[in-house]
């Protein structure tokens, strides 16, 4: 052999070498799980911050993961159309959630996980991606490594190569200000392994590539409602495949693309097919020498076997990291989970030991749980909801547990606006409570609260745990309403003792059962403030310090009112704003008996004239004039307290508008 000819076989080697050593590095971080549910919320203001704590990051740490993928409902995080700003309480949340794993030394991906599965990507989101990515690559440019960016969860409902355009300029719009932090980019298809070919070319090394995998579907989903027709009726699909196993398509959706899957199931049962798909992944990444990792992948636990479950685990997780593939599961806590089903979901008694060896995860030792009687009171909600309760809230309006309007204890009191009839604030206690002890001491529910209409009306209820078939959620309530506060927009201080509460019956599955002496205050599930009746539009309610309590120590620190309007003036107009608060515009309204002329100011509450709104002669009758939150040079305003006033030549009228988060 010429020395020519070894020359160019040791360049070959050394070049395979290095090929071979790039696949393998394919990310700095090899294994973890989605940190779902916790940032995943329609407003700042719903983020329960409490959910989870730095302990929990250990605790993910100290199972063997080295990355945490956190998603997030990133555009709603923002102040809206048309500029995005970022709120403050986000990024003074998700700073907290930086520091814990930079601390820890944790991997934390920073996933924008703002989609609805049931529409479809909208072309016009690269506006929203330019802007939010930008604030974000700006405020987290100098953290350490340890944070990755990714860019957008599940595009679907256009092509990958439109989609891949719109991604290029939202990696444009982060390098403009980062240059160091690994951006995470998919395809469309809901990021589907099939699509990451078609994706351009990035003139980007930094790059890590994801795709989801939840095959096959109809094994990996049964039990699922969120599908198109729902799949909540099939349950029993087995893996792998075993025909003595298999359940009958429910009649429901048959005629449907599940019959289709379900009759197709033989041949991708398997764990050859497994492969195969993902071999998809594996063939993008050597044609493009690319990073790529799994940012999802999972089994719903609500219909499938445990047994199956675990076995499909370790398949996929095995194969990943047969081809160097690292990965992130869906999910940690909830229904993909690597908790128990029906358990408290707590890291010391309920892992799922089983999945957990599927994963070749770190088992930590475990103890039986049992419920202990509460032998002292405790905080449901003072500033943040309290240790060990979950935001379980449903409700067609916003909820913020972290309103600065005239908090009567501490920084914020929660502020509850536009709900309908049958919504709910529930603080769901996790694990279950026993208070039977309290309520035998003669403990009482204790909360300060305030109102805006004197036809408010809620109940305040405890339930408890539905024990078995034969057993009901069983209700026990109490209804406030103008009886025990007057709704005059200040704080009023409501004490229930909880001997007090009285039987109300259980709503379950669909069907009404009236009071039958069986609630058990051992079991308590929740405790909920519901709108059972029909209440006025514009109805807010604001609560703070929610608690359980034996002394009645409960102190009313502020006397202030909100949302007043002042009807002074000649004319006796009657002034009134809608919403009030408001957070991104507010109606002001009033009424004229004759055309005049007539001058609006808006004021803060330290006597600065913050804008004049155009001056107007307008006809008589309803009048109304919408003001954008804006000062007169365009910029908006802080939140807080400012004063609209209105006059003429023979009238003055004034309302006092209070501008939220």
């Amino acid at each position: 052999m010429t020395k020519t000819r070894i020359y160019y076989k040791v360049i070959a080697v050394l070049a395979g070498i290095f090929f071979i050593g790039n696949l393998l590095a394919q990310a700095p971080f090899t294994r973890g799980v989605n940190l779902s549910g916790w940032f995943q919320v329609n407003s700042p203001g719903e983020i329960q911050f409490t959910k989870f704590t730095k302990k929990d990051i250990a605790n993910i740490k100290s199972l063997g993961c080295d990355v945490i993928r956190l998603p997030i409902n990133m555009h709603a995080m923002t102040k809206g159309s048309p500029a995005y700003k970022l709120d403050p309480l986000y990024l003074s949340f998700l700073d907290s959630a930086v520091k814990w794993c930079e601390e820890l030394n944790i991997y934390l991906m920073l996933d924008n996980h703002s989609f609805d599965p049931a529409g479809e990507t909208q072309q016009g989101i690269a506006d929203i991606l330019v802007k939010v990515w930008s604030q974000m690559a700006a405020h987290y440019k100098d953290r350490s490594n340890l944070i990755l960016y990714e860019v957008l969860n599940e595009p679907h409902g256009m092509s990958t190569s439109v989609w891949g355009a719109i991604q290029n300029q939202a990696i444009a719009a982060i390098r403009a200000y980062d240059t160091k932090h690994t951006i995470v980019v998919g395809g469309s298809g809901w990021n589907t392994y099939t699509e990451l070919k078609n994706l351009p070319v990035y003139n980007d090394a930094n790059l890590l590539y994801t795709f989801h995998f939840y095959d096959p579907f109809m094994f990996t989903h049964q039990g699922a409602t969120w599908t198109d027709p729902s799949m909540d009726p099939l349950a029993g699909v087995p893996f792998p495949y075993n025909s003595a196993e298999m359940p009958a398509c429910p009649a429901s959706l048959k005629g449907t693309w599940i019959e289709s899957g379900l009759n197709n199931y033989p041949s991708q049962g398997n764990i050859a097919y497994v492969k195969q798909l993902i071999d998809n992944a594996v063939s993008f990444r050597n044609s493009r020498n690319a990073n790529v990792f799994c940012g999802e992948f999972g089994v719903y636990m609500k219909n499938s076997d445990d047994a199956d479950r675990c076995y499909w685990y370790k398949a996929v997780k095995d194969y990943l990291e047969e081809k160097n593939i690292p990965w992130t599961i869906w999910d940690y806590k909830g229904g993909f989970g690597v908790f128990k089903k029906g358990s408290g979901q707590i890291f010391e008694h309920d892992l799922n030991i089983k999945m957990i060896d599927s994963l070749d995860l770190k088992i930590p030792e475990q103890t039986p749980f049992t419920i202990k009687p509460d032998s002292t009171g405790f905080f449901i909600y003072t500033d943040y909801i309290g240790e060990k309760i979950d935001n379980a809230s449903f409700t067609s309006g916003l909820i913020n547990f972290y309103s600065n309007i005239l908090p009567s204890n501490g920084q914020y009191c929660l502020n509850w606006s536009d709900f309908g009839q049958y919504n709910s604030v529930k603080f769901d206690f996790v694990p279950d409570k026993d208070l039977s002890g309290l309520r035998s001491k003669g403990y009482a529910l204790d909360f300060i609260v305030r109102g805006n209409d004197p036809g408010i009306k809620f109940d305040i209820r405890f339930k408890d745990t539905k024990t078995d078939a034969t057993d009901h959620p069983w209700r026990i309530r109490t209804v406030i309403d103008n009886n025990y506060v007057s709704w005059d927009r200040r704080w009023h201080h409501v004490r229930i003792p909880l001997t007090a509460f009285t039987e109300h019956g259980s709503w379950d599955n669909g069907t009404w059962y009236n009071p039958e002496g069986k609630f058990d205050w051992t079991k308590i599930d929740d405790l909920e403030i519901s709108t059972e009746y029909v209440l006025n539009s514009g109805v807010q309610i604001w609560f703070d310090n929610i608690h359980i309590s034996e002394l009645d120590t409960a102190i009313v620190r502020v006397s202030d009112e909100v949302g007043i309007e002042d009807h002074s003036g000649y004319g006796k107009i009657e002034v009134k704003a809608a919403p009030n608060p408001f957070r991104y515009y507010t109606e002001i309204s009033f009424s004229l008996e004759k055309k005049m002329p007539v001058r609006i100011d808006i004021w803060s509450c330290t006597g600065i004239k913050v804008r004049s709104l155009p001056d107007r002669d307008p006809y008589p009758g309803q009048q109304l004039i919408l003001w954008d939150g804006s000062s007169g040079s365009g910029q908006e305003v802080p939140t807080g307290i400012y004063y609209c006033l209105i006059y003429s030549t023979c009238f003055i009228g004034a309302i006092s508008l209070l501008k939220i988060l």
